[in-house]
């Protein structure tokens, strides 16, 4: 795969890869595609958590079982 850049992109990714380590342009480019990759899976866990039923409250009593639960005490 081919990219073209205008020339201020260009020198912006070529200040990337020689700034921040990158070996090739190609690996900074793989990096950015990673991270809107994980960016949107996270969009999608948000919409559907946004989505999903209310639960239970998340108040004292809720973390004060999960630090029994970490520490060995009841069990869920």
């Amino acid at each position: 795969m081919n990219i073209s850049l205008p020339d201020a992109l260009k020198t912006y990714v070529d200040e990337q890869v020689t700034g921040r380590g990158y070996g090739t342009s190609s690996e900074y480019v793989r990096e950015l595609i990673r991270k809107d990759q994980d960016r949107q899976r996270l969009r999608g866990l948000l919409l559907e958590g946004a989505a999903s039923p209310a639960g239970d409250p998340i108040d004292e009593p809720y973390f004060a079982g999960l630090r029994d639960r970490v520490r060995g005490g009841r069990k869920a």
